[in-house]
């Protein structure tokens, strides 16, 4: 299957102290160069890349950032990667954000670029902000400034305090027919429960066109041989929003819209861990809902009233702001939001 979306080698920077601001602008540049950016293209990334630091540093609450590279297909269907910069904090929000993006506007001690100057250097971005509760920014830079095909899904891993790796990952696979998403939470942490989430992603690979109890039957043995672990699939057909899922053990699923949300089954049992006979659920998700599929190292107590007007952005900022919210650091956690619809 084609359009493979998969944990990364995310790291992610808490951005608290003024010094942090250039190790950020650093880590993006390097990148942006990487991926082929020319002078004109790594200046605005580090341009924006600065004034979102700083306003974290002046103005946030636990400002932390994620910058990584984002594939896609470009125009003439050659493959091509992106610069992802996610910032978000738990700061007293933005009360008016049409006013903050409006050009002119500032805040005194910054770049002097503001946060529109800030967006507008960036090939596409989105902001969700909450007054009291924090903002969310997704941007993204490409080497010609054109944005890059919308993205219907998105993920993030993030480790248990101040690990190296992260024992939970996500993989999904996404076309205009159907696409096909899995989350897995290596047991325990640390380096045995990465490569047991490998494992489960390289199977995942392989196999991401079956169905999801013979596709859970195929990563049950192959992580026998591992840690194990506990694993969910949703299978998602576009045409007629029909879901079949499939889990083992603390993978929480859910299908998301405006209104509320409705809880997927996942039976116990763990990879790896001859687990007893698998069964597949259908579900109906609406046209503009979501599927938000994570570890337990997010809680499940979230309450979309609690954020009015996410599900209308985009899966990254959907995933980056339940992580904030509903993560815990006393536990790998790991989250990915897949759009219904386009």
């Amino acid at each position: 299957m084609e359009g493979l979306i998969r944990s990364g080698h995310e790291t992610w920077s808490r951005v608290e102290q003024a010094g942090a601001i250039g190790a950020v602008r650093r880590a993006a540049t390097v990148l942006a160069g990487a991926l082929g950016f020319g002078v004109v293209a790594r200046e605005r990334v580090a341009i924006a890349v600065s004034e979102a630091a700083s306003n974290l540093v002046k103005h946030a609450v636990e400002g932390m950032m994620l910058i990584r590279p984002h594939p896609y297909l470009g125009e003439t269907g050659a493959e091509a990667a992106a610069v992802e910069v996610l910032a978000l904090d738990r700061g007293p929000g933005i009360a008016d954000l049409g006013r903050a993006l409006r050009d002119g506007y500032s805040t005194v001690g910054t770049l002097g670029v503001g946060l529109g100057g800030m967006t507008r250097m960036a090939s596409a971005h989105d902001i969700y902000s909450v007054p009291g509760r924090g903002t969310v920014i997704s941007m993204h830079f490409t080497a010609d400034d054109r944005p890059p095909p919308r993205s219907r899904v998105s993920g993030l891993s993030r480790p248990i305090g101040e690990e190296s790796v992260c024992g939970d990952a996500f993989a999904c696979f996404d076309t205009p027919e159907t696409a096909v998403a899995m989350v897995c939470d290596g047991l325990g942490h640390g380096e045995p429960a990465a490569e047991a989430s490998r494992r489960a992603v390289r199977v995942f690979q392989s196999h991401g066109e079956l169905p999801p109890v013979p596709l859970l039957e195929r990563l049950d043995q192959a992580l026998r041989a591992s840690r194990g672990a506990a694993v969910a699939v949703a299978r998602l057909d576009r045409a007629s929003g029909h879901v079949r899922f499939a889990g083992m053990g603390n993978i929480a699923a859910w299908i998301v819209r405006p209104g509320g949300r409705q809880g997927l089954i996942s039976l116990p049992g763990i990879a790896g861990g001859r687990s007893r006979t698998l069964r597949e659920y259908e579900y109906a998700a609406p046209p503009h809902s979501m599927i938000v599929m994570h570890s337990d190292g997010l809680s499940g107590r979230w309450d979309t009233a609690a954020f009015p007007g996410l599900t209308s952005h985009s899966p990254a900022v959907v995933a980056t702001t339940l992580l904030r919210d509903a993560g815990t650091r006393r536990d790998d956690a790991c989250v990915l939001a897949l759009k219904v619809t386009s």
